[in-house]
């Protein structure tokens, strides 16, 4: 590591030809003056730690601006405004050092979110100038070499957060020895007592390791010479400690077992050569069919190109190795870095246009997701190691997770194409939505134009962007129906105030409503009123002028409790309501619908749930999922007087397992003028026969007099209602 300003120049100097390297002088001066005595977290002072900053970057051969903008990286800290620095170090270091500083002037309400506006301001910034991603990255690894000298919670903290961005966002780029020091050094602070067992294990095989090395090697070029070929060089490197413990974790095998812990990489002249060397390799030791893979001819989304394949090598041993040229392993290595245009006028690579693209994408299908949870996961799980790649009809490779399906694939070409998908035809076979991805499909999207996601389509999709779409769909549905049913809450309501909306917005008197219910637009409150966030009481109240307000303790003002209260007078029934046998008090024309998940019937105490855009369920009192949710979204429900309907319900019966108890019990069913809906029913080591039953039934009296007789029944030991 380069530690001292000649040292930074010298190095900058060995390949930025005829540059005036007088920028970084200044910038120099600048950081000492600004930072004056601060230190970092470590306790080096700062000045240093932007030095070996900018050293890292500088010899990673990237241009000057990125080497001042690591200089700079905490000059916004200072009070430094982003126009002075464009002022005194050109507009590119001013943009590249703001998108890599953290928000530091805005106060969030936890650390989720703080953390999710970080992220969301470096991934806008990346996906206008990829170096303020090369800036962050490299302070990073900086942190992670000084991150001994920071306190426990600390450790743990910049740990995770490297581990499930940083080093797949350096893998996104191909910087592989970056990602692999990202992820060894977080898992040093994560798994510290795992981290130091495999080191231990590894250091005291390290000797016969390089001594299998070595014999590998050495039959590697004897069976090559023998086909004619000459490759530029054979290497074989330990793998990095991170990739050996997943191994471990994933497959639940001693170390003793992971037999390809070295990685074996021969690098050709040419990608002619690259096939046949795998040929010659295959015909020495029998491959792994499941382990080649060709990304010379696909390309993964950072450019990575090589061939991969595992054998069982000497010994018995699986290696693997890895097949590519000169140019491919330069790209794997230093990924971006490699041969990224910078300058204004310089010509951009195919390549590196589409890793762009890609990251674009990224961004754009992030853009509406608003939870900070929900935001932090979608970003952790866009940046996956992809296990499945399929292709276009016209032969464009697509990356996915393992366990990905047609509605992934369809996202990942276009929002539109995803909303509308209906099935996949792969490989010419027309499969459903549900069918799993392999590698090497060739996959063609059909859609309709009257399809729409579905909230089920959320278990099936393994891809973040997939899953992002479809719930931002669903909520812009849901919104919507949120907006037609609390206009439709809202006008009955201001109706019993002798109102209406229109009365409010014309006299101006909605600005005063919006103010008490801390609304921001009318639409904002007829959707929180039709999601249950603000009730009809809490609307009526607000309807009633302060001074007319009297303190809870002296009592709630006669108009207002009658706005309130449940009326007395008859009830007018809709026709849904008819459906459904259920009434609410006060509001009519609501969709109404009964819980599955304890399944009331006529006679049980039920309460109702308002359900954001869905209307409104119908609860037993005492369900669990109720007595969980916000008590802010109940409404008083009750059962209308004659309902000609059949409830479903579920039981359990517990029997002894001989011949003929199935149909006894179905019998006894059947006798109680109940129909049995579905059943399923298996036997336990005790040899007792264990049945669920999904009845319909009238009423919770007809319910009670079938549990009852099946009681009755001498081979029944315990029935129970689910």
């Amino acid at each position: 590591m380069v530690i001292n300003l000649n040292g930074l120049k010298v190095l900058a100097s060995s390949y930025l030809h005829g540059v005036d390297l007088t920028p970084i002088d200044e910038a120099w001066e600048f950081i000492r003056r600004i930072h004056g005595k601060r230190q970092h977290f470590s306790g080096e002072s700062h000045v240093q730690h932007s030095l070996e900053v900018a050293s890292t970057l500088a010899s990673m051969h990237l241009d000057l601006d990125t080497i001042l903008a690591g200089m700079l990286h905490g000059a916004l800290k200072e009070d430094v405004s982003v126009e002075q620095l464009e002022e005194k170090f050109g507009k590119d270091v001013a943009l590249i050092v703001d998108g890599s500083t953290r928000i530091t002037n805005v106060r969030y309400n936890s650390k989720i979110a703080n953390q999710a506006e970080n992220v969301r301001k470096m991934l806008l910034a990346i996906a206008d100038d990829i170096r303020v991603l090369l800036v962050r990255l490299v302070d990073r690894l900086t942190d992670m070499f000084l991150l001994d000298m920071a306190d426990r919670e600390l450790q743990q903290e910049i740990a995770r957060e490297t581990m499930d961005l940083y080093a797949p966002l350096a893998s996104r780029l191909g910087i592989d020895w970056l990602k692999r020091e990202l992820e060894d050094n977080s898992f040093k602070f994560l798994y510290e007592q795992e981290y130091y067992e495999l080191s231990s294990k590894l250091e005291s095989s390290l000797e016969e390791r390089q001594k299998y090395v070595e014999e590998v090697i050495a039959i590697l070029h004897e069976k090559l010479t023998d086909n004619n070929i000459k490759p530029i060089r054979i290497i074989g490197r330990p793998k990095h400690l991170y990739s050996i413990y997943k191994k471990l974790v994933i497959q639940n095998i001693p170390l003793e077992r992971v037999y390809d812990k070295v990685a074996f990489r021969i690098i050709t002249h040419t990608v002619n050569e690259c096939y046949e060397v795998l040929g010659t390799v295959h015909a020495n030791w029998a491959p792994v069919p499941a382990r080649i893979k060709d990304f010379i001819s696909a390309p993964k989304a950072n450019n990575y190109q090589s061939m991969h394949t595992t054998v069982v090598g000497p010994r018995d041993h699986f290696i693997e190795i890895q097949i590519r040229t000169e140019e491919m392993d330069r790209v794997a290595q230093e990924g971006v870095a490699a041969h990224w245009a910078y300058k204004e006028g310089q010509k951009v690579s195919s390549r590196d246009a589409r890793l762009c693209n890609e990251l674009k994408k990224l961004v754009s299908s992030l853009q509406d997701v608003d939870d900070p949870r929900e935001f932090l996961d979608s970003v952790k799980g866009e940046l996956y190691d992809p296990d499945v790649y399929a292709l276009t009809p016209t032969g464009e490779v697509k990356e996915f997770p393992l366990g990905s399906c047609p509605i992934d694939f369809a996202y990942s070409i276009h929002t539109e194409v995803g909303d509308r998908c209906v099935g996949a035809k792969i490989n010419g076979r027309l499969v459903p939505l549900k069918h799993k991805l392999q590698n090497g499909d060739i996959v063609e999207i059909v859609t309709s134009s009257t399809q729409v996601p579905r909230r089920g389509w959320l278990d099936l999709v393994k891809t973040s962007r997939a899953r992002a779409r479809i719930r931002s769909w669903l909520r812009r549905e849901e919104k919507e129906k949120a907006l037609k049913l609390g206009r439709e809450i809202c006008d009955k309501a201001v109706r019993k105030h002798d109102t209406t909306l229109k009365k409010l917005i014309k006299s101006g008197q909605i600005k005063l409503l919006l103010k008490e219910l801390r609304c921001n637009s009318l639409d904002d409150m007829l959707v929180k009123v039709g999601s249950g966030v603000i009730t009809v009481q809490h609307l009526v109240k607000a309807l009633v002028p302060p001074e007319l307000r009297k303190d809870d303790e002296q009592g709630m003002d006669p108009v207002l409790e009658e706005l309130v209260s449940k009326p007395t007078g008859q009830h007018v029934k809709t026709e849904k309501h008819e459906k459904s046998g259920i009434k609410i008090d006060g509001i009519d024309g609501i969709l109404v619908k009964v819980a599955q998940c304890c399944q009331p019937v006529p006679g049980d105490s039920i309460v109702g749930f308002i359900t954001m855009g869905r209307g409104v369920t119908v609860h037993r009192a005492d369900c669990v999922n109720l007595l969980s949710s916000d008590p802010r979204r109940w409404l008083d429900v009750a059962w209308s007087g004659n309902v000609d309907r059949q409830f479903t319900v579920a039981i359990h019966v517990t029997a002894e397992n001989r011949r003929g108890i199935f149909a006894e019990i179905s019998a006894a069913i059947s006798h109680d003028n109940a129909n049995i809906v579905e059943m399923s029913a298996h036997t336990t080591a005790e040899d007792l026969a264990e049945l669920k039953i999904s009845l319909e039934v009238e009423n919770l009296g007809n319910l009670t007099v079938i549990l009852q007789h099946l009681r009755q029944l001498p081979e029944v030991i315990t029935v129970r209602r689910i």
